[in-house]
This record gives C-alpha cells, sequence and structure tokens, in this order.
C-alpha cells in the first residue's frame, strides 16, 4: 500500500508541476539513450584496432588507425559537450532562466522607454540576448573542437584572429536575419485571427524559399570566397552531364573551404531554371592546398615511383594527394543530381512543409493553455515568443525525436537511390572509388556499431554503399 500511495500522491502534483517535471524527465531519457549509442560505438572505436579483412582492399593500415583516432576524440567531446548541455538546459529551467531573462528584457525595454505593451520589441531584446548568451557559453566547446580536435587531425586551417572575427560576424549575419524575420512573424500571429496558424505557415514558406534562393549568392560570400569553375574539361563535362539529365545548370562555383578545414563538399542550389552547383577546393585533386604543400621543393630531384618500392609503398604514394580526380568528381555530382532528377528535394521540401504547417496548428491549440506557461514560470503573462519556444522546443520534443529518426531513414533510402542513379549513368566504378577517397580524405570510420547507425547515420555505412555499387542487379 505504501508503494501505491507514493504514486497518487505524486500525481497529487499540479497539472503543470507534472508537466515540467516531464520535460526534464524526458530530456533526460533522450540524453542517456543518446549516451548509451554513443558508448556502444565508442566500444568499436576502441576494439577495432586492425583493418577487417573486408576493408583490406579498401583503406590501408595507417589510414584505419588515423581515422580510429579521430573518431575516438570526436566522441569524446561529444561525451563532455552532451554532458554540459543536458545539465546546462536543467539548470536553466529549474532556477527560472527563462522568465528570468523575460524580466531582464522587460527591463532593458523600460529604460529605453518601451513599456510591457510593446511586447514584440521585448520579444526582439530576449532573442538578442539568449543568442548572445548561447554563443558566449558555446565558444569554449567550439574553440576546443577547432584547435584541439581538428588541429590534433590535421583538419583545421584556422588561425585563432580569423575564427574570432568569423564567429562574430555569423552571429551578425544571424541577428539581422533573425530580429526581423521573427518580429514579422510575431506580428503575423498577433494580427492573424483564428487562422493565424496559416499565415505563420505561409510566412515561413517563403522566407525559407527566399533564404535558400539568396544563401549562397549573398550570404555564403560573406564567409568564403567563390570563384567561378574555369574553362576546361571538367567544366564541360559537368554541362555535358547536367544537360544529359535535364538539369538547369546556370554556374559552376568553387568555393575556398580550404581556409578553414581539409573537409570536403559539394552541392546543388536554386529553384525553377536558375540551379548552380558548388563544389570545394578541397573535394578537387588539382585545387587542393594540400596537394601543393605535399609537392616536392624545387630543384629536387623527382621521386621515381618504380624503383625500390614494394606494391604497398607505391599504393600510399598514389594515395596521398586529397580530393578526386575529375572522374570521380563527376561521379559524386552524379549522385548530387540524382537527388534533383528522383525528386529528393521536392519531396524533402514537401515533408518538411507538411511538418510545419502541422506544428503550427497543434501550436494554434494549445497557446491558449495559459497551464503550459505556468509551468514554465509564467503566471502573468503568456508572451507569444515564450508560447512558440515552450511549445515548439519543449512540449514537442518527442514528437521531433520520432520525426527525426524517420527522417533518417528516408535520407539512408534516398542515398542508395542516388547511388543507383549514378551507377545507371555509367559512373559505378568511378563513385566507388570517390567514396572511398572522401571517406580516407574526411577519415571516416567505415566500422559501425548496427544500433547506432541505424539511429544516427543519415547516409548508409560505407561498405553497404560500395556493395550496392558493385551489386548486378539496380535498384
Amino acid at each position: 500500500m505504501g508503494m501505491w500511495a507514493s504514486v497518487d500522491t505524486m500525481w497529487d502534483f499540479p497539472v503543470e508541476k507534472r508537466i515540467f517535471g516531464a520535460v526534464l524527465l524526458f530530456s533526460w531519457t533522450v540524453y542517456l539513450w543518446e549516451t548509451f549509442l554513443a558508448q556502444r560505438q565508442r566500444r568499436i572505436y576502441r576494439t577495432t584496432t586492425h583493418v577487417p579483412p573486408e576493408l583490406a582492399q579498401i583503406m590501408d593500415s595507417d589510414t584505419f588507425e588515423k581515422s580510429r583516432l579521430y573518431q575516438l576524440d570526436k566522441s569524446t567531446f561529444s561525451f563532455w559537450s552532451g554532458l554540459y548541455s543536458v545539465v546546462e538546459s536543467t539548470l536553466i529551467l529549474l532556477f527560472g532562466g527563462i522568465p528570468y531573462l523575460w524580466r531582464l528584457s522587460g527591463r532593458v525595454c523600460g529604460s529605453a522607454g518601451f513599456g510591457p505593451e510593446y511586447e514584440i520589441i521585448q520579444s526582439l531584446v530576449f532573442l538578442l540576448l539568449a543568442t548572445l548568451y548561447s554563443a558566449l557559453t558555446g565558444l569554449p566547446w567550439s574553440l576546443y573542437n577547432t584547435f584541439v580536435i581538428e588541429e590534433k587531425h590535421g583538419f583545421n586551417h584556422q588561425t585563432l584572429e580569423f575564427f574570432l572575427k568569423d564567429t562574430i560576424k555569423k552571429f551578425t549575419v544571424t541577428q539581422c536575419i533573425l530580429l526581423p524575420v521573427s518580429s514579422l512573424l510575431l506580428y503575423i500571429i498577433k494580427i492573424g485571427g483564428d487562422y493565424f496558424f496559416i499565415y505563420a505557415w505561409l510566412f515561413t514558406l517563403i522566407v525559407s524559399l527566399v533564404l535558400v534562393t539568396i544563401y549562397a549568392d549573398y550570404i555564403a560570400p560573406l564567409f568564403d570566397k567563390f570563384t567561378p569553375l574555369p574553362e576546361g574539361q571538367l567544366k564541360q563535362e559537368i554541362e555535358v552531364m547536367a544537360k544529359s539529365i535535364d538539369f538547369p545548370l546556370t554556374k559552376v562555383y568553387v568555393v575556398e573551404g580550404s581556409k578553414r578545414s581539409s573537409h570536403s563538399n559539394a552541392y546543388f542550389y536554386g529553384f525553377f531554371k536558375n540551379k548552380r552547383i558548388v563544389l570545394f577546393d578541397t573535394l578537387l585533386e588539382e585545387y587542393s592546398v594540400q596537394n601543393k604543400d605535399n609537392q616536392e621543393e624545387p630543384g629536387t630531384e623527382p621521386r621515381n615511383e618504380g624503383e625500390g618500392d614494394s606494391e604497398e609503398i607505391r599504393a600510399k604514394v598514389k594515395n596521398k594527394k586529397q580530393g578526386c580526380k575529375n572522374e570521380e568528381v563527376l561521379a559524386v555530382l552524379g549522385h548530387e543530381l540524382g537527388h534533383w532528377k528522383l525528386g529528393h528535394t521536392i519531396k524533402n521540401i514537401i515533408i518538411s512543409q507538411i511538418n510545419s504547417f502541422l506544428c503550427f496548428f497543434l501550436f494554434a491549440v494549445l497557446i491558449g493553455q495559459k497551464i503550459l506557461f505556468a509551468a514554465f514560470g509564467f503566471y502573468d503573462s503568456q508572451p507569444t515568443l515564450i508560447g512558440l519556444l515552450i511549445i515548439f522546443q519543449f512540449i514537442f520534443s518527442p514528437y521531433n525525436e520520432v520525426l527525426s529518426f524517420c527522417l533518417t531513414v528516408l535520407s539512408r533510402r534516398f542515398e542508395f537511390q542516388a547511388d543507383a542513379f549514378a551507377k545507371k549513368l555509367g559512373m559505378a566504378k568511378d563513385l566507388y572509388s570517390a567514396l572511398i577517397k572522401l571517406n580516407k580524405d574526411n577519415l571516416g570510420f567505415p566500422v559501425s556499431d548496427w544500433l547506432f547507425s541505424t539511429w544516427h547515420y543519415s547516409h548508409p555505412p560505407l561498405l553497404e554503399r560500395l556493395q550496392a555499387l558493385k551489386d548486378k542487379k539496380q535498384d
């Protein structure tokens, strides 16, 4: 009877206390689940110290060990940063950090002559202070990740001065976008009447489309240098491939990603008949700064790889270069354009907008529940911005976790389909070698725990992708 009495007592707590407790319980449950998964993967990093037989043909022991140590360091960093994050958020909730910051924002507005009736102004001050706090508390973690972990494993190319300037610039640009957009969204919600959720959803849809359209042309160049890919064989072959699948390509750029990191990437953007392709210089063998740095000094005798070297040594010298050959770059782009041709981009946009509309509709249903505000310390007022924060970040947390997992599963399916598309274009062999090179250049570890990869990997594990490319049966 005593046990059941204690359970009954627990349910005697006020509703707002039960809501608050459920939010904290769920956040710690997610953290413990993520820690459990990470420890499973960490065990793989610790115990798999030699190249498995099935990987012997695609990865040498030196690269394998470098990859293992890199991922082990990243795993350790992720554990401590994750622990800090969940403890910080818990303390903020327990000690009323959100209502305190709202009251502080009100005092700042009051000192500038804006009273409580200027809720949108107070909301913008709240956002500015909250993002400033987040930036400052996250800075030590970002510094450690960049200048200790990435530096240790040869990826970081930034100086401290460049890093700090870049951080300030990112924060400034973010505020220039976040504050006006947020003020308009809050205004729409306030004047939208019973159907404000429709207008709010349409507004966020328009904003997202505009940002996607202008990002690479006006925002990204504030941080990185974009130059048109020079005329030559690679550009011609990209244009021919794009034309063969009716991809409306207008420009091809090379972005100077090497000034930050030696990680590589490629992507396309744009709507309708105005598509652009962006290649990281680290993806291109002939552009790679690392390859130029590894060139022999002028005046020294060129190395003759064929004399006195074992097959293993010659293979290491051959694979020393970073980036991909032109044929491999085309195969990577064949995969990326496969996402477009197969409608993956449109499908992701549709899923995102359905989710957005659903969330705004549920927000409209819940925003009138004063008990939700009381659960987080807002007893006398129900600010719209705080409602958005409470409902989208805390109340929707379980839904967001489930949705994230479903999208991860869908993403892996899309990746296999895009690989199959490149294979149908006759690029299976080059994509096969490109995936191996990209895994090597980024020090990806090709062995994974099945449960960890199922939950986290938006891209299939390397061996699964390679096996699918070798499979004679077309998907």
